[in-house]
């Protein structure tokens, strides 16, 4: 039996670790190349909070991918800078072929009151998790467009895109964004087959969760915050049982939508939260 994405192209953003990785390896799982990219450095706002991905993480993705026997394309690449992310795109699909889906992956997070959020606090957030997001869109489209094979376009917004969350005015009014962005798309999309959803995780057992910032937030008036003491917190936020979901299980959504088997799927936000929203 073939792989559900047997023959396909994935373009990954922010795939260095975390949900990035996960997606890249689960996707070559069913089949599918990778062209992936990361910035692979620190951002100054961010690095108080949890360190970014490095080069050695990203080319522990590429042995994983390779290790499926799927070819893999890996580049150094900031979405905040359109030139070098084409570049990238460009060299990805002379090697491996046209892209049939597109993950906007990469995304940032830091903490603070809105109104205390710095200009830089905030000018980071803006320009990684909205227009980083755009970005990742506008170097793939005219290609997608132009191989006249349809696709899936994927970005990764948040519960945060779906409701207010306290302390991260910036990621909230991107995760947002986002989704304005994605409906539009989708309508401007749809007559070339290119269809284009949010995936909408709550907290995923990645760096972005797992830090002191997110530990304090969920334990307030701890003294040392650790993540044993902000799993109560975890756990109120959801409705099933359970503090986080796993990197793998946003990938599976994201293996769902990209795949033929959501080929009449376009325009939705699609939560992956264990309820959060519902609560």
């Amino acid at each position: 039996m073939s792989g559900r994405v047997e023959g396909k192209v994935a373009f990954i953003t922010g795939a260095a670790r975390g949900q990035g990785r996960c997606h890249a390896v689960r996707l070559a799982e069913e089949g599918a190349d990778i062209i992936a990219v990361d910035l692979c450095e620190n951002i100054e706002t961010v690095t108080p909070f949890y360190p970014l991905a490095t080069d050695q993480d990203l080319q522990e993705t590429v042995a994983q991918v390779e290790a499926l026997g799927r070819r893999i394309v890996a580049a150094k690449a900031d979405v905040r800078d359109v030139a070098g992310l084409q570049k990238a795109f460009d060299t990805g699909i002379e090697r491996l072929g046209p892209v049939d889906i597109v993950v906007a992956n990469a995304g940032i997070l830091s903490f603070g009151q809105s109104w205390e959020l710095t200009a830089q606090q905030w000018q980071d957030v803006i320009d990684v998790d909205l227009t980083g997001v755009f970005n990742t869109a506008k170097v793939a489209i005219p290609s997608m467009i132009d191989a006249g094979r349809g696709g899936s376009i994927l970005f990764t917004s948040s519960t945060a895109g779906l409701k207010g969350l306290q302390m991260m005015g910036h990621y909230v009014a991107t995760k947002h964004g986002v989704v304005g962005l994605m409906r539009t798309m989708a309508n401007e999309l749809g007559p070339y087959s290119i269809r284009v959803n949010t995936i909408h995780p709550g907290s995923v057992d990645t760096f972005m969760i797992q830090n002191p910032g997110i530990y304090a937030r969920m334990s307030p008036g701890e003294s040392e915050p650790s993540q044993d003491s902000a799993i109560p917190g975890f756990l109120s936020c959801n409705t099933l049982p359970v503090p986080w979901v796993e990197p793998t299980d946003v990938s599976n959504a994201v293996l769902f939508l990209g795949s033929d088997e959501a080929r009449y799927v376009t325009g939705v936000t699609f939560p992956v939260d264990a309820g959060l929203c519902v609560k």
